[in-house]
Parts: structure tokens; C-alpha cells; sequence
């Protein structure tokens, strides 16, 4: 059934520059962000006050360690979720996580059962309201998992300013963030937040909604739309500009799933812009890493993983399988928390033609609209390569 709207409305002071340069000023993203706060802390007290389905978890096979630590998760918890995909990376175990935009905190408490009691899980997000139902619940969790303490901490605070709430550099093996940045009005200064804050080796991993283009004004300043999750969504070219400026690889495709707008009112509004939900990995590469090409053999030692690891979509790794990887794949693996679980060795002089794995070149964008299902054929998500672990040490 749908809900009947409120009248279009939209921020005072918006301008036509492409959103994705930041275009807002100080003064509108206040306001973004006061909307926002309202929207999620007011307006939206469980899962299904959504008027669209952006926000819903995808129906794909879940490994069974994880489906065990969402069942601990408290039910309060879970019956104000609003994410869009599955932010669960391999190799966890005694791993710092920071969380970006962790509402009212069912990532934060299904991670912190995976990094173990010796990890740590870090979430920050700007609504008062969902913090305080995400902090209510850190004893029971605590005792839920059978630590001797919690793991785990909330903290208010903007994704765009991690530092004001005392985020130092290098501090997190993993940063993640589960339908949240198409909430930021800012979108560069979040991604350069989280390359501060990541270890060298460290990695951004984070579903989003992305659209086939850069919005129009009338779609970019409406509330309902950007409460939704689609006035704010980035163009997803320009994922890959601003990822590079920032420092990171490039983006890695996970998986992506687009959606039908089943509001007639929403649906007229948006006209022909197409939205998918996608997954992707970003890794902070050191300075100074050797970019080679390199022979690699997966040594099948990541739980849940163990016959091969789906990396991307263009990447999978068999156990004992020896492949040729690009150069910054290869500087990925040997700077992450995967460098032990493979056996790397350059390839001097490698071509293009030598038999490599097919590669996701430096720079290269895999367009997640022609790797995503078709809304017209039904609901069907095509995110299905997830796993996440538990091993020794931060992997």
C-alpha cells in the first residue's frame, strides 16, 4: 500500500553544481544534517516506515556464523535496521572496527562477536535517538557473547568530522558503513576521514546506493527522496574520482543489486534515474608499496572460506590455484590483512597476454548497473559472495 506523501519540499540555498563536488555549503549541510537527525530519529522508528525498499537487507545466503551472530543481535536492535547490503569482510578475528553511521547498532554487535573479545567495534553516528537505543543494549550483548567485558562503543559524532570526537589516525584495521554515506552532504571529507583514521594496509568496506547519473536539483533537494536514500545517492563514477584524490585503490565491486521505486509519487518525481545498491572495497595502500605484477596461491586458511575466496567481482581465489594478479591487486594482498593467507611472488615482465587472472586494472571501473539484476524481472538481489571469519590474529 503506498503512503501518501507530504508536499515536495526542498533545503533553502541549494545550487546546480554537481553534488558530488560538495556543492552544499556549510550552512546547507547543517540543515542536510538536521533533516537527517529528524528523519532517522523522529520520523523512522522501525524497518518498515521506509517508504521504499533501499533500505532492506538483500535475500541472499548468509554463511551460518554469521546468521548465528544476527540471531544474538537484541531485537530492538534489529527492528530499527536500516541498511542495504551485508558488511561482513573476510578475516575479522581481534580487528578495530570503526562503523560509519551505525544507527542504532546491529552491524556494530554482529561484528564484535566476529573480531572476538579482543577486537574492538567502533560505531559513530549523528542521531542521538539511535545511539541511545544502540548503547542500551551493550551489557546484554556483552553477556550474550560470553566476554568478561564489552568490545564494543558508541559514539555521537559526525562521519565527516572523526576527529572531533578524538578518531586518531591510523587507528582501525577495517572501516565500514551500511547505507550511510548517501546520507552525507559531503561525501569527499567521509572518505578522507576514513583514510585517516585506517591503518596503513587498512580497508574501507561499505554498501551504498549509487545512481546511473548525476542528479538533477529536483531530485538532490527533496526530503523524502534524500531520507530514502536517493537524493543524496553519488553518481557512481564518481565514486572511483573521489576515491583516487583521496588515496585509496581503486573501488572494488562486491556486488550490486538494483531496485524498483515502488512509489508511484517518488517514481514520477525521479523520471528515468536508475538506483542499484552496491558493495565495494577500498584499500589504503602505504607509500612507497612495490606495484608488480605478482604470481599468488591462496592457501585456503580464511574460515568460511576455506575452498576459495570470492574478493570482488572480477577476483576469485582458489585454494592451491596460482593466478597472475595486476600490480595494485598484488600491492593490496601485501599490504593487507591478507598478506598471510597467500604465497606471493613477483612476475617480472608479466603481458597482459600471460595468462593473468582477468584483471580490475588500476583506475578500471566495472560498472555495477550491468553487474546488478534488472528491477523489471523482480526482486531479486545478485549479492551472493559473502563471507566473513574468525582466524588468528587481525588476519
Amino acid at each position: 500500500m503506498m503512503r501518501t506523501l507530504e508536499a515536495p519540499a526542498t533545503w533553502a540555498g541549494s545550487v546546480e553544481r554537481p553534488f558530488c563536488l560538495s556543492s552544499f555549503g556549510c550552512a546547507q549541510q547543517l540543515e542536510i544534517h538536521e533533516k537527517v537527525k529528524d528523519y532517522y530519529g523522529k520520523k523512522m522508528k522501525k524497518t518498515e516506515d521506509l517508504l521504499l525498499n533501499v533500505c532492506v537487507p538483500p535475500a541472499k545466503p548468509i554463511p551460518k556464523y554469521v546468521q548465528d551472530a544476527l540471531k544474538d543481535v537484541h531485537e530492538e536492535v534489529t527492528s530499527r535496521y536500516f541498511g542495504c547490503g551485508l558488511v561482513v569482510p573476510e578475516c575479522l578475528e581481534n580487528c578495530w572496527i570503526l562503523d560509519l553511521g551505525s544507527g542504532s547498532g546491529q552491524d556494530c554487535y554482529m561484528l564484535s562477536k566476529l573480531v572476538g573479545e579482543k577486537g574492538r567495534v567502533i560505531g559513530i553516528d549523528m542521531t542521538e535517538e539511535q545511539i541511545q537505543v544502540a548503547k542500551k543494549f551493550i551489557n546484554y550483548h556483552t553477556q550474550k557473547f560470553g566476554f568478561s567485558k564489552p568490545n564494543v562503543e558508541f559514539i555521537h559524532g559526525y562521519i565527516e568530522k572523526l576527529g572531533d570526537v578524538g578518531l586518531k589516525d591510523n587507528s582501525f584495521d577495517v572501516v565500514i558503513s551500511n547505507c550511510v554515506i548517501n546520507l552525507s552532504p559531503d561525501k569527499p571529507a567521509v572518505l578522507r576521514e576514513a583514510y585517516r583514521v585506517l591503518k596503513d594496509g587498512g580497508e574501507m568496506y561499505f554498501s551504498d546506493i549509487y545512481a546511473d547519473r548525476e542528479l538533477p536539483k529536483a531530485v538532490r533537494t527533496h526530503k523524502v527522496l534524500w531520507g530514502e536514500g536517493l537524493g543524496g545517492a553519488l553518481w557512481w563514477k564518481e565514486l572511483f574520482n573521489i576515491a583516487k584524490e583521496v588515496g585509496f585503490s581503486a573501488p572494488r565491486l562486491i556486488c550490486a543489486s538494483q531496485f524498483p521505486v515502488a512509489n508511484k509519487e517518488l517514481e514520477e518525481m525521479i523520471g528515468d534515474c536508475k538506483f542499484v545498491s552496491a558493495t565495494y572495497r577500498l584499500f589504503k595502500i602505504p607509500a612507497g608499496a612495490p606495484r608488480e605484477k605478482c604470481h599468488v596461491t591462496y592457501n585456503g586458511s580464511i574460515t568460511g572460506c576455506r575452498e576459495k575466496l570470492d574478493f570482488d567481482i572480477t577476483h576469485t581465489f582458489n585454494e592451491g590455484e596460482t593466478i597472475v594478479v595486476d600490480e595494485e591487486m598484488a600491492a593490496v594482498l601485501k599490504t593487507s590483512r591478507f598478506a598471510d593467507k597467500f604465497t606471493i611472488q613477483a612476475k617480472p615482465g608479466a603481458s597482459p597476454n600471460s595468462g593473468e587472472h582477468p584483471p580490475m586494472a588500476q583506475g578500471t571501473a566495472v560498472n555495477p548497473f550491468q553487474m546488478s539484476n534488472d528491477p523489471a524481472e523482480g526482486w531479486a538481489p545478485s549479492c551472493t559472495k559473502v563471507c566473513s571469519v574468525q582466524g588468528k590474529d587481525c588476519c
